[in-house]
C-alpha cells in the first residue's frame, strides 16, 4: 500500500514539478478554473506564479469605481485570493480588459515571464471554444490561451524568437515540458480537490467586487465538480477540476 504522502503526491500530479506558471486573462479566472488544484500543488511544495493578462477593469455591472480604481481593487483581490491557496507571486501585464487579442506582442510578454520563471508546467485557458458551456469561452480567455500555448511552443524555447529577450534582457530560452488547458472541450486529466475545495471558496470570496455570494457560487460549482470527479473515475462524493494535458516536450 502507498503511504499517505505518496498518495497525496500522485493525486496532486506534482512529481518532478518544482515551479508552475498559471496564465489567465482576468483576476478570478484562476480561482474559478483551478484554485483547488493550485492549493494541492503548493501544499506539495510547488512554487506557483500567477500571470494575469489584464487587470479586470471592465468587470462588474454596477461598479462605482472608474477603470483605474477597479483595476487597483481587482489586483488587490487577486493577490489576496492567491495567498489563500499558497501563491505569493502574482504578476499583471496590464492589457485592456475585454480587448485581448492574440498578438505577437502578447506572445512575447508571456514568453518573457516563462523564461524568467522557468516552470515545468504552464496552465492556460483552452484556446478552443466549448459550445456546451459558453461562459468560459470569453474572447479574452480564447486569445490568452492561443497566445499562451504559442509562447510555450515555440517562442520561449526558441532563441531566435524575440531575440531581444536574450540579447537585451539576458533571458535564456526555456522549454516547458507540459501544458494544462482549463475549460477545454476535451479534458483528459482530473485533479481531486475535495480536500482543498474550502480553500478554492476562500479564494473566490476574495473577489468581492465580482462575487456577492461565494457560498452560493460554491453550491453552484459542486455539481459540476462532482461530474468532473465521476468522469475521472474518482469515488462518489469527490470533487475534481478538469484539464486537458498537452505534452509539449
Amino acid at each position: 500500500m502507498p503511504s499517505d504522502s505518496e498518495a497525496t503526491e500522485r493525486n496532486a500530479h506534482t512529481s518532478g514539478i518544482e515551479r508552475a506558471l498559471v496564465v489567465m486573462a482576468h483576476p478570478d479566472d484562476v480561482d474559478f478554473g483551478c484554485a483547488g488544484t493550485v492549493a494541492a500543488w503548493t501544499d506539495a511544495g510547488v512554487e506557483v506564479t500567477y500571470l494575469m493578462v489584464t487587470d479586470g477593469e471592465a468587470g462588474g455591472d454596477e461598479r462605482t469605481l472608474d477603470g483605474d480604481g477597479m483595476a487597483e481593487l481587482r489586483r488587490s483581490e487577486q493577490r489576496k485570493a492567491a495567498a489563500a491557496v499558497g501563491v505569493h507571486d502574482v504578476r499583471f501585464l496590464g492589457y485592456p480588459d475585454g480587448r485581448v487579442m492574440h498578438t505577437l506582442e502578447l506572445r512575447r510578454d508571456i514568453a518573457r515571464v516563462i523564461r524568467r520563471v522557468r516552470p515545468q508546467r504552464v496552465v492556460v485557458p483552452s484556446p478552443e471554444r466549448d459550445w456546451s458551456h459558453i461562459a468560459p469561452s470569453h474572447p479574452d480567455h480564447l486569445a490568452t490561451g492561443e497566445s499562451g500555448i504559442n509562447a510555450v511552443y515555440p517562442d520561449a524555447r526558441n532563441p531566435h524568437a524575440y531575440p531581444e529577450l536574450l540579447t537585451e534582457e539576458g533571458l535564456e530560452p526555456w522549454k516547458v515540458p507540459e501544458v494544462w488547458l482549463v475549460h477545454g472541450p476535451s479534458p483528459n486529466r482530473y485533479s481531486d480537490i475535495t480536500d482543498t475545495f474550502d480553500r478554492k471558496l476562500a479564494a473566490l470570496s476574495c473577489h468581492a467586487s465580482q462575487i456577492e455570494d461565494a457560498a452560493g457560487i460554491g453550491e453552484m460549482l459542486r455539481p459540476w465538480l462532482a461530474e468532473n470527479a465521476a468522469a475521472g473515475g474518482l469515488a462518489e462524493g469527490r470533487l475534481a477540476e478538469a484539464f486537458q494535458h498537452v505534452d509539449t516536450r
